[in-house]
C-alpha cells in the first residue's frame, strides 16, 4: 500500500483567534509539507482543484511544478483535476510538463468535483455534468496514447491532428479516476481499466465495498487485468502522538469547514459527536496515534479486499506549519513502515 497526502491548499483563519496567514505564506508552507512528506518517505502528495475564497488550489498543476523541483521522490498528482471544467488538452499539457520537471513523477487524478463554482467561472451548463466529464475522459486517454489525435465532440472546437506537446517523461502518465458513491462512475472506471481514486469523507469504510466490487467486477467484465485495477482511498487524516492530541489538532478547523459546507448545502452543523464517531473503530477518519492509524490502515485494506494506495486529507487541521510537518513527520516514520511491514507478510 502507498500512503500519501492530499491538500486542498485551505486558507481559513485561526479557529481560536480569527487571524489568517497571507496567502504567499500559506502557499509556503504548502510547499515545506511536501518537501518534508518526500523526507520522510511519503510516497504521493496531491493538490486539490477549487475555485473558492478559502482554498488556493485553483492551478494544482502549477503548485505541483513548484514542489516538483524542491523534491525527489514522491509522486506528485491532482486531487482532482476538475475535468468536466477543463479543456483536456491543457490539462494533459500541464501535467507533461510536471512530469518533465518532476523526471516521471507525475500523475493525475480526474473527476467532476463535489464543488460546482468552476461550471459558471467556465461558462459551462451544470446540466451537462456528467456528459462534460465522459466526453472530456476520452479525449484525455486519447492524448495519452498519442501526440495527433483526430477527435470531435460536442463541448470543445475538433482535433484534426495537430500535434498535442510536450510530451512526458514516463511512457504514460498515470491517469486516476477520482469518484464519490456514485455507482456508474464506479463501474465506469473499471470498465475503462482505470485506477480508481475514492474518496470517503464521512461514514464508514466498509459500506463502500460493494461499490469497489462493482469497479471490479465491471473491469473483470470489460476483460482487463485484475492486477490493473487499483483502488485508492481518499479520507480526511491527521497522525498525533496520541489519539486526543491528534483529535484535539484537527477537530478545529475540520468543523469550521464542514459549518461552511453544511450552511451551503443545508446539512446540520457539525459536533464534535459526530465527529469522535468518525474517528472511532468504525468511523472513515484516519486520525489518532500512530499506532491507532496504523491499525485503521490495515483494517481498512482488508474491508476493502486490498488498497493501492491511501491518501490523507491534512489540510483541514489549520494548524501551524510546525505542527503539520509533525504529523507527516509521523505519518512518514511511525505509521507508514508499520503497515508496510504488516501487508508484506
Amino acid at each position: 500500500m502507498q500512503i500519501g497526502i492530499d491538500s486542498f491548499a485551505a486558507t481559513m483563519p485561526d479557529p481560536a483567534t480569527g487571524v489568517a496567514v497571507s496567502g504567499a505564506d500559506r502557499m509556503e508552507a504548502l510547499l515545506l509539507e511536501v518537501e518534508t512528506a518526500d523526507r520522510v518517505g511519503l510516497d504521493s502528495f496531491g493538490i486539490g482543484e477549487h475555485h473558492r475564497a478559502e482554498f488556493l488550489d485553483a492551478s494544482p498543476a502549477v503548485i505541483l511544478a513548484a514542489a516538483a523541483a524542491r523534491t525527489q521522490q514522491i509522486r506528485l498528482t491532482s486531487a482532482v483535476t476538475v475535468l468536466s471544467a477543463a479543456d483536456p488538452v491543457r490539462v494533459f499539457q500541464d501535467f507533461a510538463t510536471v512530469d518533465l520537471i518532476s523526471r516521471g513523477r507525475a500523475e493525475i487524478v480526474v473527476g467532476r468535483g463535489s464543488f460546482v463554482e468552476s461550471y459558471p467561472l467556465f461558462g459551462l451548463e451544470l446540466q451537462d455534468y456528467d456528459e462534460l466529464f465522459v466526453e472530456k475522459l476520452g479525449l484525455l486517454l486519447e492524448l495519452r496514447e498519442s501526440p495527433e489525435v483526430t477527435w470531435s465532440g460536442r463541448f470543445r472546437p475538433p482535433l484534426t491532428g495537430q500535434g498535442v506537446f510536450p510530451r512526458p517523461h514516463q511512457d504514460e502518465i498515470p491517469i486516476w479516476v477520482g469518484v464519490g458513491g456514485t455507482p456508474e462512475s464506479f463501474a465506469r472506471a473499471g470498465a475503462l481499466g482505470l485506477p480508481l481514486m475514492v474518496a470517503i469523507i464521512g461514514g464508514t469504510f466498509e459500506r463502500f465495498r460493494p461499490l469497489v466490487d462493482l469497479y471490479r467486477e465491471a473491469g473483470r467484465r470489460a476483460g482487463h487485468d485484475p492486477d490493473s485495477l487499483k483502488v485508492g482511498v481518499h479520507a480526511m487524516g491527521f497522525v498525533g502522538e496520541t489519539d486526543e492530541a491528534a483529535r484535539d489538532s484537527f477537530f478545529p478547523g475540520w468543523a469550521q469547514m464542514m459549518s461552511g459546507v453544511s450552511r451551503e448545502r443545508g446539512f446540520a452543523p457539525p459536533s464534535r459527536r459526530q465527529f469522535d464517531a468518525m474517528c472511532g473503530p468504525g468511523g472513515a477518519f484516519l486520525i489518532g496515534s500512530p499506532q491507532t492509524v496504523a491499525d485503521k490502515l490495515i483494517a481498512t485494506n482488508d474491508e476493502l479486499g486490498g488498497l493501492a494506495r491511501v491518501t490523507f486529507q491534512m489540510s483541514s487541521a489549520a494548524l501551524e506549519t510546525a505542527g503539520m510537518q509533525r504529523s507527516i513527520e509521523l505519518l512518514g516514520t511511525e505509521v507508514a513502515p508499520v503497515v508496510r511491514s504488516a501487508l508484506a507478510d
